[in-house]
């Protein structure tokens, strides 16, 4: 019974405003700093194998945050860049704000199975699913079934791993919500994976709700506040969002 513990980074600059997608050398700001070393603080005494993390800087970094509080147990950090990020094309570096307005925009929310991001290194969806789910297995047989290990990869990735996991169809797989700093655990048997936990920030039931607007008033709100992005409240923010 194969255990992955499946982390993704922490906040940058632009998390939540602007899709960063494979921008290189991007990397956490104050916020990621201590939300990954929070993180660390909580996984120390959780037995690894091994740590395996996306290539781009901002996993490396929160990898390494891990990987530095080991109980006593030295875990070295594998990169696979099947845990890269989306390659999201076009919109790569573009402000949130703008993506809501394009017609795929609303495509990405209600079929994703139907999603390749414009431009020549734009990539699908089923592809980023098909990819990762692919890593997870291939490190699960080389791991073995004793094996436990965690993976620092972002956020569509991550829902993608859940959706499959879950036996959802990737159209549904909007319906997840993975925050920054957030663990989800599955547990991978012979028959079956098995969900064991997701999007945990550690932070309890009091911050799942917020003020409720005046009467008459619309809520529209990403995790940064909805006015900035043109975010409505029924969306998923592509590339996984800033969190609560």
């Amino acid at each position: 019974m194969t255990l992955v513990v499946l982390v993704r980074h922490g906040l940058t600059a632009g998390t939540g405003h602007v899709l960063t997608g494979r921008t290189p050398g991007i990397g956490l700001d104050d916020r990621g700093r201590a939300q990954a070393q929070a993180l660390a603080a909580h996984l120390a005494g959780v037995a690894l194998d091994a740590i395996v993390s996306s290539p781009l800087q901002r996993c490396r970094e929160t990898a390494a945050a891990i990987a530095a509080a080991r109980d006593g147990q030295q875990v070295a950090i594998t990169e696979d860049a099947r845990f890269a990020e989306v390659a999201y094309g076009d919109w790569t570096g573009q402000p949130i704000k703008r993506l809501v307005k394009e017609p795929l925009w609303r495509v990405v929310q209600v079929h994703p199975s139907a999603v390749r991001f414009p431009g020549p290194d734009g990539e699908s969806l089923p592809g980023v699913q098909e990819r990762a789910v692919a890593a997870i297995r291939d490190w699960n047989a080389r791991l073995g079934p004793k094996g436990a290990y965690l993976v620092c990869s972002h956020g569509d990735v991550i829902k993608s791993i859940l959706a499959d996991s879950l036996g959802m169809h990737l159209d549904m797989f909007q319906r997840i919500q993975v925050d920054p700093c957030s663990v989800s655990v599955i547990r991978y048997t012979p028959l079956r994976p098995f969900v064991l936990r997701m999007n945990d920030t550690g932070a309890g039931v009091a911050g799942l709700t917020g003020t409720r607007p005046a009467t008459g008033q619309h809520r529209t709100a990403d995790s940064q506040g909805a006015g900035r992005s043109g975010l409505s409240e029924r969306d998923a923010v592509i590339g996984g969002g800033a969190g609560g």
